[in-house]
């Protein structure tokens, strides 16, 4: 597939030099929208997509689309280099953060699958649901 060319774009600035404040984490085009909206800069909900979409022809971020009913994540930095299809992903059913996983005991429950079941399990597309750690102590803080 042939790489789109660069669009040096003020927009297009602006959307990487925020995507810099925060790599190797997961964000939303919504996270986006309301982080410049927050500042008071007026980008059009359009034109953060299509930047997104062309920052990720381009190779300097990852798009990541666990399920149906969730949006598309997008990952800035070096750390999106090393999760390919080696990661698994935890999603947070409370604030629908992604959490890249990489640990030797998935590799293991991996294996144990093949050679036991007979089983492939593609880690790009294995979720595990639960809180994050941010969702848990909100909701121990209102228990007490």
């Amino acid at each position: 597939m042939e790489k789109k060319s660069k669009y040096n774009t003020k927009q297009r600035d602006l959307i990487v030099s925020y995507l810099k404040t925060v790599p190797g984490q997961h964000v939303t085009a919504g996270d986006v929208c309301e982080h410049f909206k927050s500042i008071g800069v007026n980008i059009g909900v359009s034109t953060v997509y299509r930047q997104l979409d062309r920052l990720v022809d381009e190779g300097t971020v990852k798009k990541f689309t666990i399920d149906s009913t969730s949006s598309a994540c997008f990952e800035y930095g070096d750390e999106c280099d090393k999760h390919d299809e080696e990661c698994f992903h935890c999603k947070c059913v409370e604030c629908g953060r992604l959490i890249h996983l990489q640990c030797e005991e998935i590799k293991e429950i991996e294996e144990h699958l093949l050679k036991t079941h007979n089983f492939t399990m593609n880690a790009g597309r294995t979720v595990f649901y639960g809180l994050c750690d941010k969702c848990r102590e909100k909701e121990k803080v209102s228990e007490q």
